[in-house]
């Protein structure tokens, strides 16, 4: 490949290259974005994987960390064709008894609804949900002192607790159930600890934004995000796969949207021993088996909740969660697997021809897992929805390697660019006192492998770039 001189190339047209591309460009510099599929957008692609004029999203489905992204909120991404649909349930969870507990956008409406412990949710929740706004962009940020210190703690003490001790607040299965749900967003044992960290910013989100789907697909909003970057001057290459840096033009800043496993294969010659050494040692955590499907009508949900809710958590009871993501994590495989789902064409028509409908969803397995879980999503779809395979007209399936081969970054199937666990919280991905900065100047990671992890918010993006303009063009934001 051949380019002009740019002042900064960012490699990855995910959503934290997106990002790093808009922050630099927003100064002012020449960026190009380098993206090596053939359309930009990383996780936030749509396309017809099942049957025409079913428009599946391939990864990312619902976005309550977009629409609540500091940075992303910044953005006139409206203007550029970005429109968020707001389900009238952000997430619902089915029990065996035919009732399900359900996260609404109101705080009080989610309260009533889980009847005895309506109350215990409130002093939770209650109290994260007011600070949120304040301790947000600490919270979505390296290691650094916050501007809120007290608030910060009180978060931090109960998001660096374990989903399980945290869960001893609640005494219903449902209570129970809607928590254990939330929590397995982290894609680790329950057991852990830091899980209570992605139930309570999942929830937070949901009583402050919602957990709305961008009208159309998820390349929607990877479009308008591009289509802003290009109206600041900004330029994209796709097609390009880079796998050395003398594939490069020379430019004062290089971002990395890949993970450690994939800036050693590109950049190790010229990174020192050390930091070669720390990121060999990055680890990556479970991966997904992904499934969509075309169905001849929507989900028939025993639970009305479910049938009005943009995404379903299968999974019975917190017991039954935990003890699945506890055998997974340590390479077995669970009948009763938890299945995250999104109905996305509950709510927009645009996706789907008239009357059908797409459903969207995938269960954790172990870290380069080829099993096929087909039976077993299915079999707890129907569990909770009778009469779900007699709708479905095809199916599609993606198990962790083909996850990998439609996006370098999913190593092992692992959509998250590694785990975030207490080991890698803090020394994401090497123990430095910029996690962005690599040991070569003008070299920069941004990926999901970076603070604040994964997540479609754009913040590893804007963090790097921040550090790359303050380091090499001397621009302080």
């Amino acid at each position: 490949m051949t380019t002009p001189d740019y002042d900064a190339i960012v490699i990855g047209s995910g959503p934290n290259g997106l990002a790093a591309a808009i922050v630099m460009q927003q100064q002012g510099l020449s960026v190009l974005l380098i993206e090596a599929k053939k359309t930009i957008g990383g996780g936030m692609r749509t396309e017809e994987l099942t049957l025409p004029g079913f428009r599946h999203d391939i990864c990312s489905a619902v976005h309550p960390m977009a629409a609540g992204s500091p940075f992303f909120q910044t953005l006139p991404l409206q203007r550029f064709g970005l429109e968020y649909i707001h389900p009238p349930v952000c997430a619902a969870h089915p029990l065996d008894d035919g009732s399900a507990g359900a996260l609404y956008p109101s705080i009080e409406k989610t309260i009533k609804s889980l009847g005895a412990d309506g109350n215990a949710y409130r002093k939770l929740m209650e109290p994260v949900v007011r600070d949120w706004p304040s301790i947000c962009p600490d919270v979505l940020a390296p290691l650094h002192v916050p501007s809120y210190p007290l608030k910060m703690a009180a978060f931090g003490l109960k998001a660096m607790s374990a989903a399980t001790a945290l869960a001893k607040r609640f005494h219903t299965a449902k209570g129970r159930a809607l928590w254990a749900g939330m929590a397995a967003h982290a894609v680790q044992p329950l057991s852990n600890l830091t899980t209570s960290a992605i139930g309570l910013v999942l929830m937070s989100a949901a009583h402050l934004h919602g957990w709305p789907l961008p009208k159309g697909g998820s390349q929607s909003l990877a479009d308008a995000l591009a289509a802003y970057f290009i109206s600041l001057g900004g330029k994209i290459e796709t097609g390009v796969y880079v796998s050395s840096l003398a594939q490069l033009s020379s430019a004062k800043a290089v971002l990395f949207d890949v993970t450690p496993r994939q800036l050693l294969q590109i950049a190790g010659h010229q990174l020192s021993p050390l930091y070669r050494w720390q990121l060999s040692r990055y680890r990556y955590g479970m991966g997904v088996y992904k499934m969509d499907w075309a169905l001849d009508g929507a989900v028939p949900f025993t639970a009305p909740e479910c049938r009005q809710a943009g995404t379903v958590h299968i999974g019975g009871t917190l017991e039954e969660i935990a003890a699945g993501e506890q055998v997974m994590s340590k390479g077995g495989y669970s009948s009763k697997s938890f299945v995250l789902l999104a109905q996305q064409s509950l709510f927009d028509d645009t996706r789907v021809p008239k009357d059908k409908h797409t459903l969207w969803g995938y269960c954790h397995v172990p870290n380069g897992s080829t099993k096929n879980m087909t039976a077993v999503i299915e079999a707890q779809i129907e569990r909770f929805a009778p009469g779900f395979r007699e709708r479905i007209l095809a199916r599609h399936v993606m198990d962790t390697a083909a996850m990998e081969s439609y996006n370098a970054n999913y190593i092992g199937g692992d959509i998250g660019g590694g785990i975030i666990d207490i080991g890698q919280l803090f020394t994401r991905p090497a123990l430095r006192l910029s996690p962005y900065k690599t040991s070569q100047k003008g070299l920069y990671l941004c990926s999901a492998s970076t603070p604040p992890g994964g997540g479609v918010h754009g913040m590893s993006g804007y963090h790097a770039a921040r550090k790359a303009l303050k380091d090499i063009f001397s621009i302080a934001i």
